[in-house]
């Protein structure tokens, strides 16, 4: 209803502090007011509760999306990266952050300064920067000419022109000034995530580690070598350091970038600190055809984005088929595998108003079937059509 007391949204409600199986949401505004049993509700109300609607989890967090339905946020064109993020909010991810990666300096600064003003606006939830102090080995699609160690002047000119919204960066460790660098970011309050990396166990670890500056893992398994039992690298140093709850990892769900045994693995060994992303691409939500990344070519046949070089090149898919892929294809509990795409992604990304269903955070909530198909969207407090 939405009378004077505002929104009321009853169903099967997953929150970080468990599943309530029938629970009525109170939403004042923007903000969730209250969330109670519908036995609870029903004792201080005199009208019947409102209409059983389905599964209701938070809205979805997608920390790492470059785009999405043909628009990109590596763009300096605003009204481009305001339509990638109204398509993700319409599918469920509510809160994200736009991914730009690898270009010339000048070019990062003008992106990272257009997605401000997004930021302050509140339509996407900050700015995640990949690249360009990355591994040459493991650039992926990634354009080799414009990788480098990192520059601390190229870091200022970007927190700068980011102004407080630049809460994720990538870096590989292996880098030549990495400790620094990540030193300097972490000083300015960005979450330093370490990836697209060629590094040895130990220099990953410990870049995870509490003497190091990263806690979260960009895209694990991807970018970096394969994990072997005598050559463990930068997988088993990023699984080590989430089983100790030293890191977040994130992991691509949408069934191609890696296999839904791994993705079983990643979550049997800290179920807690997974981190689901979609690395969607401005492909998501599209037909086959030619897109970019970057200045990069990007060919997508049969829903797989590849380079011409044959790299995968970001995902095509939206947050919610990751939630799906994770509880159908790795069977999952729902309740972690809503936490890897709510409250997890939201605290390892320090964003401390979405990610949950609880008094005084962002009313951001979706309405699922039984098959955990999509019925609706609220964001802000408002149904999305």
């Amino acid at each position: 209803m939405n009378g004077r007391r505002g929104l009321e949204l009853r169903g099967r409600v997953v929150t970080r502090a468990g599943v309530l199986e029938d629970g009525v949401i109170t939403v004042q505004g923007e903000r969730v007011a209250a969330v109670r049993p519908a036995t609870e509700w029903a004792t201080t109300h005199r009208e019947l509760p409102p209409a059983y609607a389905g599964t209701v989890v938070p809205g979805l967090v997608d920390i790492h999306t470059h785009g999405g339905f043909g628009h990109r946020f590596d763009t300096e064109d605003v009204a481009e990266a305001r339509d990638a993020a109204a398509f993700h909010h319409r599918r469920g991810s509510t809160s994200v952050l736009a991914s730009i990666v690898t270009a010339a300096p000048d070019t990062m600064v003008a992106q990272a300064s257009m997605l401000r003003g997004l930021a302050d606006d509140g339509v996407i939830a900050g700015v995640h920067v990949e690249g360009p102090f990355l591994s040459t080995t493991r650039c992926g699609a990634h354009d080799l000419g414009y990788l480098s160690d990192p520059d601390p002047e190229l870091i200022d000119r970007l927190l700068q022109a980011a102004d407080g919204q630049l809460r994720v960066m990538t870096l590989a460790p292996e880098r030549a000034g990495f400790d620094t660098a990540a030193k300097q970011l972490a000083d300015s309050g960005v979450v330093v995530a370490v990836g697209h990396s060629d590094s040895s166990f130990d220099r990953f670890r410990s870049a995870l580690s509490p003497q190091g500056c990263g806690t979260l893992v960009t895209h694990l398994a991807n970018g970096m070598p394969p994990l072997h039992h005598r050559a463990p690298g930068p997988v088993a140093a990023g699984l080590v350091a989430a089983a100790q709850r030293q890191a977040f990892v994130e992991v691509i769900g949408d069934g191609v970038h890696v296999d839904s045994g791994f993705g079983a693995l990643v979550f049997a060994t800290a179920p807690d600190r997974v981190v689901l992303v979609t690395d969607a691409t401005q492909a998501a939500g599209m037909p086959d055809g030619q897109y970019r990344l970057g200045i990069c070519p990007v060919t997508v046949t049969d829903g797989v984005a590849r380079v011409p070089g044959g790299s995968l090149a970001g995902g095509t898919a939206t947050l919610l088929h990751c939630l799906r892929w994770a509880v159908r294809e790795c069977h999952v509990p729902l309740y972690d595998a809503v936490a890897a795409v709510t409250s997890t992604p939201a605290d390892a990304a320090g964003l401390d108003e979405v990610g949950d269903l609880r008094p005084g955070m962002y009313a951001d909530a979706v309405v699922l079937d039984d098959q955990l198909g999509l019925r609706r969207v609220l964001r802000r407090g408002r149904w999305l059509a």
